[in-house]
């Protein structure tokens, strides 16, 4: 007891991440989970990987696109990053479009962006687009970045300095490859002009790929706020996509086995969560995969034929699909999705089927739906973006739409370091009372149904779960920063917790995955966090 109330009212110390995981003290008639399974308690990796993700993009920082940031493009150049290269270096010469490139990686996103993120927009984590060229100019060889590889020399030294930036502003990081040799699809932020997808058409490119992955994920693996990879952006459905996904993960797990992939739905999120779940079960001992859905309102016809209430109505729908799935690892699978990129932006035909007097107030309502529908369908979800030329960007900025108060913070990440730990002092008092409530209501269901059953493992979920969640929650005002931390997909932490106990091939493990998610929805309730 004395060390569970020590757990508590302190958090375990930072530097004792090998602890015994705490757990309460047996109720009267209850079970003990002491002794049951040793499940060391979360770690600040744990936290960055499996919190909800409160974030933004970092585009067009190593992913050129035209649009956001014409002032690297030369007057004539196309919209793509080798556009851009290409036009530079003609211009400049090879070392002067270096140093212009250069400049740019270090200094567009500056110190007092990410202070500010973390700071005021209770920013939490960034997604990072990178392209194959940024790995340097061998990643070029034989690409159509090959005239332009010296431009690239010290691009990924500029990566790994950003990320360092941004973790000490405690911001995690998913690194994006964004642009992969060939294209996943036809756009230029894919980093060509060329309009193609060529990728599936072509092996050697998709031994380039897992080239790249391979070299991120080692670069990547002692990186402490690396939040996940993602292995594409914005592909395109294709015959062989999973097939290809399957070789991606595979040699992404012989290097980090523990990495979060994210996955591109190919604009398919039903289908992608279903293979995605297929792959999340504790059998497979694959890395955690997440989907990575973009929920845009203003591009498709069908969109921009609709007045805008009607798309507030779809963005309060959206991610419907997700609830449905999730909830049963053991059965199912685990499933998790991401929203690598919305925004506050509907197209102007939407516009004129209302008076531009209601736009403001519009823009403020669907934005705040589409924040209300991540943060309870979603493991994170990430705005686009965050810088451009023209800040502050207008529907398409970060800055613009916080600083509007159209963009929302979850709740839990605005409390103060003093109503945190406040709460989880309540929540410790509660706690038993919850536990044996919680208890004697899942053996009085289950029991009058008869059959042979192990409560015991659900007290240990519950406990473990209770645990997991109270950390996760506390460990943000350790530091002294801002906020609690609530776990982003609880299936994935399912997921995690059912392989780190070995649980699975009881037959009544059903009750360690009951126990553990009523567990974290019990202290939720307790420290008044949805």
């Amino acid at each position: 007891m004395k060390k569970f109330i020590n757990e508590v009212k302190s958090l375990a110390d930072p530097k004792d991440h090998h602890a015994d995981h705490p757990t309460l003290p047996p109720q009267p008639h209850e079970p003990s989970a002491q002794g049951q399974f040793h499940l060391a308690p979360p770690t600040q990796l744990d936290l960055y990987r499996y919190r909800y993700q409160n974030g933004t993009n970092l585009g067009s920082v190593f992913c050129l696109e035209s649009w956001l940031t014409g002032s690297m493009f030369p007057k004539g150049a196309g919209p793509s990053e080798l556009d851009a290269a290409t036009a530079s270096v003609q211009e400049h010469g090879i070392e002067d479009a270096r140093k212009k490139f250069e400049h740019h990686w270090h200094d567009y996103v500056t110190d007092a962006d990410l202070d500010w993120l973390s700071k005021e927009a209770k920013c939490n984590s960034v997604r990072l687009p990178v392209g194959y060229w940024t790995l340097g100019p061998s990643f070029c060889r034989n690409t159509p970045f090959e005239h332009v590889a010296g431009v690239y020399e010290n691009a990924w030294t500029a990566v790994m300095h950003l990320i360092a930036r941004c973790r000490a502003r405690h911001i995690g990081v998913l690194v994006d490859l964004h642009g992969v040799p060939g294209g996943i699809n036809g756009s230029a932020h894919s980093g060509t002009s060329s309009g193609r997808a060529e990728l599936w058409s072509n092996p050697a490119h998709q031994d380039q790929v897992i080239a790249c992955l391979e070299i991120i994920a080692h670069a990547l693996r002692d990186q402490e706020n690396i939040i996940g990879m993602e292995v594409c952006n914005e592909a395109d459905w294709a015959p062989s996509l999973w097939a290809w996904y399957d070789r991606a993960i595979a040699a992404v797990h012989k290097i980090d086995p523990e990495l979060p992939i994210y996955l591109s739905d190919g604009w398919r999120l039903p289908d992608a969560l279903n293979e995605t779940a297929q792959r999340n079960s504790p059998a497979t001992n694959l890395n955690p995969l997440i989907v990575d859905t973009h929920l845009y309102y203003c591009f498709s016809p069908s969109d921009t034929a609709k007045p805008p209430s009607d798309l507030i109505a779809a963005a309060g729908s959206a991610l419907s699909s997700v609830p449905k799935q999730a909830g049963d690892v053991l059965s199912r699978g685990a499933t998790a999705v991401a929203v690598g990129e919305y925004s506050s932006v509907l197209s102007e035909p939407s516009w004129s089927h209302v008076p531009a007097s209601a736009r403001p107030d519009l823009i403020r309502t669907f934005t705040q739906t589409q924040c209300a529908t991540n943060h309870s369908r979603a493991a994170g979800a990430f705005f686009w973006t965050a810088r451009m030329d023209w800040m502050p960007g207008g529907e398409w900025g970060f800055r613009a739409q916080v600083e509007n108060k159209n963009l929302v913070a979850p709740s839990w990440l605005t409390l103060s370091v003093e109503e945190v730990k406040a709460r989880i002092a309540r929540a410790h008092e509660q706690a038993p009372g919850k536990r044996s409530e919680t208890y004697a209501a899942h053996c009085g269901y289950w029991d009058q149904r008869g059959g042979q059953y192990d409560h015991s493992l659900f007290a240990a979920g519950w406990d473990a779960g209770f645990a997991d969640a109270l950390r996760l929650f506390g460990m943000r005002s350790e530091t002294g920063l801002v906020g609690g931390d609530r776990i982003g997909s609880v299936d994935m932490w399912v997921l995690k917790r059912l392989r780190d106990a070995k649980v699975a091939g009881n037959r009544s493990a059903w009750e360690f995955e009951h126990g553990l998610r009523q567990g974290v929805r019990d202290f939720y309730g307790l420290v008044g966090v949805e």
